[in-house]
């Protein structure tokens, strides 16, 4: 082992061996796909990066070694179509094995990565090809995402490459590679990117990453530079661009090693998170990385709790995390029915904790759940971390990486038990907060002031410091862990010849936490009926990406 992370983080130990105090050093030249992923190819070759199958049988075990040759010949494609520093490209691959390579080549070009979900609708999409000036977009072939591309590429000048990746699996969608007699074929180290796919106008990622050289020379790229960038949903406006720097990389060794708790030889790490989500990248990438860790990925279409659950013998899963929404779901199976002896410790993020799930799993399991809290703007903030002891409905304590204040709208502190917004102070060396909402100053100047990040996330402190959620400022709806602004459900609503004025809140649901719920004054003419409601229901979802559907 390389003990990689030490090279960038300095910490110090209390008398029970939790994190006092950590501080991180990013330097100048570093870049993920380099300092990370290529030195551990060429110390250990070998080392497991990554366990990767689907529910149709394929299966895949990646050593740092193959991360390396396939990045290197994926970035070598992508600089053949003019991609390179500080071109935007759009990423759309679910849970295929090619974000890995995709993700770690643009690192090394030194491009941002801007991950989407395959969800999106035209109204979403044509938004953020557009404000983001996207310049290439790496889409599956599996569902109807490639459509959507196709059917709003002429209105998004600033799109010039379209490269399309066959999934060959997620769940459900082996068509087109059974059409051509791939399936089976596709197990075994050599048949990586096996399966090509034909659509007009698009280049085949799988045949070009095939036939493109695995030499691909370092340019050079600043860890200051853009490098991710997230869209994050409001109640006002569209979402907003999330821009960040590598400094977001480092800032996740936190997470994966005293959050996460992952092992770094013979462990296997779980998070399950499609790639479109920020959770993804804290999960199965970057901490868990530079941690020198195996992550495992589940190329799946639909979350079956009993088929999840399934896993984790079967893999020998070390390291669970999950939103609270799929505890639940998999805690309505028949846990005890599982092994799930190789579980050593659980983590859950995206929405509050129950406590009466919190005592269900570890009466069943005998594990914590261990809670953190984070944003699309952050890494990890706060969170139970490895050596504490969890209040149950609790988000923990502070990162020790950052100072946070629950604060008034004057920006003085809270007394305990008072309610303020959370709030991290910002220095010219905090890592990992966001470098600015793109192309909207006046968002990034509400939010960064006075040498403060206001989250707009409230909470409580108590007498022990330990930070209890209370909800949004801005009325941000979590369900099932999605942040879902209101405005782009209204918008569309708006549109319906049937719909004068609506208003779109969260209510109470006992497996989402929240639901979507739409309240709608009706246009002269329309009478409120069943059939109108299930009308707008269906006029939502055909317009944009189903996790924002009303109820």
């Amino acid at each position: 082992m390389r003990h990689i992370n030490e090279r960038y983080i300095h910490e110090t130990y209390d008398e029970q061996h939790r994190l006092a105090t950590c501080s991180v050093t990013v330097p100048e030249t570093f870049n993920f796909g380099y300092d990370v992923v290529d030195d551990i190819a060429h110390a250990e070759p070998d080392r497991p990066a990554m366990v990767w199958c689907n529910p149709e049988g394929e299966e895949h075990r990646f050593t740092f070694a193959d991360i390396k040759y396939w990045s290197d010949k994926t970035a070598h494609f992508l600089s053949e179509q003019g991609i390179g520093k500080g071109d935007m490209v759009m990423v759309i691959l679910r849970r295929h094995y090619q974000f890995w390579f995709v993700a770690t080549a643009l690192h090394k070009l030194g491009a941002v990565m801007v991950p989407a979900t395959f969800m999106l609708k035209e109204h979403d999409l044509e938004y953020r090809l557009t404000s983001a000036t996207i310049k290439a977009i790496v889409c599956t072939s599996c569902g109807t995402i490639a459509d959507v591309v196709d059917n709003v590429a002429s209105k998004c000048p600033a799109l010039q490459t379209k490269i399309l990746v066959n999934g060959a699996g997620g769940g459900k969608m082996l068509d087109t590679a059974s059409e051509h007699g791939y399936g089976a074929q596709l197990s075994g180290p050599d048949n990586i990117c096996c399966a090509p796919v034909k659509r007009p106008g698009w280049f085949d990622f799988n045949t070009e990453v095939r036939a493109a050289s695995n030499e691909f020379t370092r340019p050079v790229t600043s860890a200051y530079d853009p490098m991710l960038m997230y869209f994050s949903s409001g109640t006002s406006g569209n979402p907003k661009m999330v821009l960040h720097d590598s400094s977001y990389a480092i800032a996740h060794i936190v997470t994966a090693k005293h959050w996460h708790n992952v092992v770094s030889d013979g462990g296997i790490h779980f998070t399950i998170a499609d790639t479109g989500w920020g959770k993804a990248v804290w999960g199965k990438f970057y901490g868990q990385w530079l941690m020198e860790a195996c992550v495992f990925t589940y190329d799946f279409d639909r979350f079956h709790p009993e088929e999840i659950l399934s896993l984790i013998p079967h893999y020998h899963i070390t390291t669970l995390c999950c939103p609270p929404t799929m505890y639940r779901m998999m805690s309505e199976t028949d846990l005890d029915t599982f092994d799930l002896s190789s579980l050593t410790y659980c983590t859950t993020a995206g929405e509050a904790l129950n406590p009466d799930l919190f005592t269900y799993w570890k009466e069943h399991t005998g594990l914590t759940i261990f809670e953190g809290f984070g944003q699309t703007e952050t890494p990890l903030t706060i969170a139970n971390l490895r050596g504490s002891t969890p209040r149950p409905g609790s988000m923990g304590r502070p990162n020790p990486l950052y100072t946070i204040e629950v604060q008034r709208d004057d920006g003085t502190r809270c007394e305990t038990g008072e309610t303020g917004e959370i709030c991290i102070r910002l220095a010219p060396s905090t890592a990992g907060i966001m470098m600015e909402y793109y192309r909207n100053p006046e968002k990034t100047d509400m939010a960064m002031h006075d040498g403060w990040y206001h989250t707009g996330d409230t909470a409580w402190v108590d007498e022990d410091g330990y930070f209890w959620y209370v909800g949004r400022n801005d009325d941000v709806i979590k369900s099932s862990g999605y942040r879902i602004g209101p405005f782009e459900i209204e918008s569309v609503l708006l549109e319906h010849d049937a719909v004068r004025e609506c208003a779109v809140t969260g209510t109470p649901d006992p497996i989402r936490g929240f639901a979507v719920k739409a309240t709608i004054i009706l246009a002269p003419g329309y009478q409120p009926s069943d059939d109108l409601t299930k009308e707008l229901q269906t006029w939502v979802k055909q317009r944009t990406a189903p996790y924002k559907c009303a109820a």
